[in-house]
């Protein structure tokens, strides 16, 4: 008996050509990275390669920490070495000589550095209240979202989008005795005469606490009325169900909500105001005497015009120290009022 020979599929034939068509090709063993086809060197793909997630991060990373380590801690090690020595910037050449603690018991058992930090501190209270009271209560009013308030909130930022130095010459003319707007102003309230407010001893003060609290009271505000924004609308509305009134209300829910917003408002402010230079300078150059002087503009005429350089950098590491203790603490009570 003849065996059946298994019969043919039609098209068979036809469709073998496509079996090769879609095979897919054998990979070539010359083209692995670092070979001449993908122009790529062979040592550094395979070290590329070679390198873990963590190296990768590390590799990008080092760059930023050796500017910072250039720009910011190099500068502070460097000032701290000098706070121990006699070196003066004026004299690169002269003898450089270890005085040890000398220059940090000169500054403090000198009285007028500490008339120089109570002016300080005099400055940084009062420009604080005034930036809070103001600015929260600028916050509240723009809150309330009534007809114009994104015009007027861009008028009442305009302050804080100048230069410090540039508020403190325009200042400077309307301060004027005689010609100054000021001056004429109070006069129409009340009849006191031509009024000096830089020059004068009594008055010079609070005109660099009126004057900054003009140009940072709309920045307290605007970080304040980001605080009144995030809270959200049904909680007013439970307490007004429950028939709590709009003065509990506020003290229930609005200062205790808004609060972390106004303590990272004066943490901000307190750093800068601190150290407050360049707006003193050009409105009373810490005039008159030494009534406005600063602990900054001190340390700048110790520094630039006395050339104690390293007397001058003991007093900037002891003001360093300060600000940097005083913003630790306050952080901390800062996260115990978040975790309320």
């Amino acid at each position: 008996m003849a065996s059946r020979m298994p019969s043919k599929v039609p098209g068979e034939d036809e469709r073998q050509p496509y079996k090769d068509t879609f095979a897919i090709a054998p990979r070539n063993p010359r083209n692995r990275p670092g070979s001449i086809e993908t122009g790529e060197p062979r040592h550094a793909a395979a070290g590329v390669r070679g390198l873990s997630d963590r190296a990768i991060v590390r590799l990008f990373v080092a760059p930023t920490i050796l500017i910072l380590l250039a720009i910011n801690i190099f500068p502070l090690l460097w000032t701290i070495y000098l706070s121990f020595t006699n070196y003066r910037a004026n004299r690169p050449n002269a003898e450089v000589k270890w005085v040890g603690l000398r220059n940090y018991e000169r500054i403090l058992n000198k009285e007028d550095i500490w008339e120089y930090l109570q002016a300080t501190a005099h400055f940084l209270c009062w420009t604080m209240i005034l930036q809070i009271v103001i600015g929260f209560g600028l916050a509240l009013l723009l809150n309330r979202r009534f007809g114009g308030h994104s015009f007027w909130t861009t008028v009442i930022l305009l302050p804080m989008m100048l230069s410090p130095a540039v508020v403190g010459v325009f200042w400077t003319y309307l301060f004027q005795p005689q010609t100054g707007i000021f001056s004429y102003i109070v006069n129409v309230f009340a009849d006191v005469g031509p009024l000096d407010m830089i020059g004068s001893v009594a008055l010079a003060p609070w005109a660099i606490v009126m004057v900054d609290t003009w140009m940072w009271a709309p920045y307290v505000m605007l970080i304040c009325l980001a605080g009144l924004r995030s809270i959200p609308d049904y909680v007013y509305e439970a307490a007004e169900v429950d028939g709590a009134s709009a003065w509990r209300r506020f003290w229930s829910i609005t200062v205790p909500m808004v609060l972390p917003f106004l303590m990272l408002a004066v943490l901000f402010r307190a750093i800068e105001n601190f150290k407050m230079f360049d707006m003193v300078v050009e409105l009373t150059s810490g005039g008159p005497g030494s009534t406005t002087e600063l602990a900054s503009i001190n340390l700048k005429r110790e520094a630039f015009e006395k050339w104690r350089t390293g007397y001058s950098s003991a007093f900037a590491v002891i003001l360093f120290v300060t600000v940097f203790g005083a913003a630790n603490v306050y952080v901390k009570a800062m996260n115990a009022v978040k975790r309320r």
